[in-house]
């Protein structure tokens, strides 16, 4: 365990029995095998880990994310999440409902409300009353900011609004894990702050998340792991620390020497 500058405790890189993801060499290609997409990738992520994934476009990013929560379906390879392993539809659909997933598009219902949109789910799949999952998502519209929109519709929202609508449903699933692929990417510059201040206020609660991102002062304020892929493998897996300061791979100094100025 290592303190970062503000004085809070950062996991270092672990394989052991704390993992709620363990991701064992997994493969997965595209176009019949013309694309790899992942190439022998292994990860294990502790609860209350904050992991951010950075690389270049291509490198496999999005795709790994997508298979933790089978999007993707792999090639070859095991994934378990919270010990129970992605092998057949009962499980898999076990999983889903304790990880909540955000997109680079907001994936929102533009014909409900904001309140319709996250308290729909609620209904349907956890079998809460109308009164309850309302109580929930009029709470974590408080929490992302943005209560008086709760009877807005998706198309009267700002791209950071929607995007933080779009948090606030998956949080209103109670998640034991959150999943972002590329939150921000979608977002005008002036809009990606609020969407990120609520990522952070999620990871200083002890949220497990799992983040792919462009977001360097992101990985660098939230995150216990940074990990850098490329080529669809995992080229180097360390804290936030080391990577940007003392990469050890010459690929990572090449892609941090692109990226930041």
């Amino acid at each position: 365990m290592v303190a970062d500058n503000n004085g809070r405790n950062r996991s270092t890189p672990s394989n052991g029995c704390q993992n709620i993801i363990l991701i064992e060499d997994l493969h997965k290609t595209f176009e019949h095998g013309k694309v790899v997409a992942l190439n022998g990738v292994s990860l294990g992520i502790h609860q209350g880990q904050v992991v951010v994934i950075i690389g270049p476009s291509g490198s496999g990013k999005s795709t790994l994310l997508c298979c933790i929560n089978h999007l993707e379906i792999p090639d070859s390879g095991r994934i378990t999440v919270d010990n129970v392993p992605l092998t057949d539809t009962e499980n898999i659909n076990r999983v889903r409902m304790e990880v909540g997933m955000v997109f680079q598009q907001f994936n929102l219902f533009p014909h409900l409300s904001v309140l319709d949109n996250i308290t729909l789910a609620q209904r349907i799949v956890r079998k809460r009353s109308r009164a309850e999952s309302t109580e929930i998502a009029m709470d974590l519209l408080k929490k992302v900011g943005i209560p008086e929109k709760a009877n807005a519709y998706p198309g009267q929202l700002s791209g950071g609004q929607q995007q933080r609508v779009a948090i606030a449903r998956a949080l209103a699933m109670q998640p034991k894990i959150m999943l972002f692929d590329e939150p921000t990417s979608a977002l005008d510059p002036e809009m990606i702050k609020e969407v990120l201040d609520v990522m952070l206020q999620l990871a200083s609660e002890g949220m497990t998340m799992v983040v792919v991102s462009h977001e360097m002062g992101f990985a660098r304020n939230a995150a216990n792991r940074v990990v850098f892929m490329d080529d669809g493998q995992v080229i180097e897996d360390t804290t936030p620390e080391l990577l940007f300061t003392n990469p050890k791979e010459m690929r990572t100094r090449e892609f941090l020497g692109k990226i930041l100025h």
